[in-house]
């Protein structure tokens, strides 16, 4: 594991961050409000060069970054594709993030890529699946991943391990970190049928590295009339969401904490306003 001191950036300030969109770099340059550190997709600046990679490595010089990976499928069967992961290690190579995270998901079968974050279910096989490929991508990235806990939608029969337990015991056999993302927690308990501050009572706390908050679409039901959440990130955070996320925070301090809004992406001063009011959480837990 590297040194992170050797990093220009060692870790992400426990202050509010967004998703980074090209749409709004110009506004970010000239007043970024409250944020003090931008998130990327891993998959989005794979690339060589061009205005993105230009506008990135600008950014760079003032914003520490966090790199969240949705394409390495962490939870497959399979082995993991070893020339998605040599991409992924050159961008954190130039970039130097502060931060990399991945989620708890699977999203590749055989040579077909799907395009969701499917969840698995939590047994010793997976735990030890799960493991192994935490420890192939730590090794060949050269820093601590953290990661995520997804949203779901149902439940495996056969998981034989509590979700907060699972995320436990990798973290314990890997040494990664972990990735909280509120919004999911509120989303799999409606969709469960359980209680998200007791998800949170029982998660590590002192593991996270970061914190997610983002938006989801409360419009559906299930089969049998109950409401249906899903996590979609495109719209604001919904208020119950903001609710679970200042019980966290009192429990565990302040953290790096992320507006993430990545469909019908609004002008900056929305995504600001956001940034504003996760701000004003943070700083009530210091007061």
């Amino acid at each position: 594991m590297l040194d992170a001191t050797t990093h220009r950036f060692a870790c992400l300030p426990d202050a509010p961050g967004v998703g980074y969109k090209p749409q709004h770099f110009s506004d970010i340059v000239d007043d970024a409000g409250p944020v003090a550190w931008l998130e990327i997709h891993a998959e989005n600046y794979m690339g060589e060069g061009g205005r993105p990679i230009a506008q990135l490595r600008h950014l760079s010089e003032r914003f520490a970054f966090s790199v969240h990976g949705v394409g390495l499928s962490i939870g497959s069967e399979g082995p993991l594709d070893t020339e998605h992961l040599a991409r992924l290690r050159h961008l954190v190579g130039w970039l130097d993030p502060a931060s990399f995270s991945e989620h708890l998901a699977w999203s590749t079968h055989d040579s077909a890529f799907l395009n969701d974050l499917l969840p698995l279910p939590y047994t010793a096989a997976s735990l030890a699946r799960v493991a192994e490929h935490i420890d192939e991508v730590q090794e060949v990235v050269g820093r601590r991943m953290l990661l995520e806990n997804p949203s779901s939608y149902l439940a495996f029969e056969e998981s034989t391990l509590a979700e907060t337990e699972f995320l436990r015991e990798i973290a314990k056999r890997t040494g990664c970190g972990l990735l909280l993302d509120v919004n999911n927690v509120f989303v799999s308990a409606t969709n469960l049928g359980t209680d998200p501050v007791s998800y949170i009572d029982a998660f590590p706390l002192e593991l996270v590295g970061e914190i997610h908050l983002g938006g989801h679409d409360d419009g559906d039901e299930d089969d049998h009339g109950a409401p249906l959440l899903i996590d979609n990130h495109g719209r604001e955070v919904a208020d119950p969401v903001w609710s679970l996320f200042e019980y966290t925070i009192r429990k565990s301090g302040p953290k790096p904490s992320l507006i993430e809004w990545d469909n019908d992406v609004p002008e900056w001063p929305v995504l600001k306003a956001e940034a504003s009011r996760a701000a004003s959480v943070l700083e009530a837990a210091n007061a």
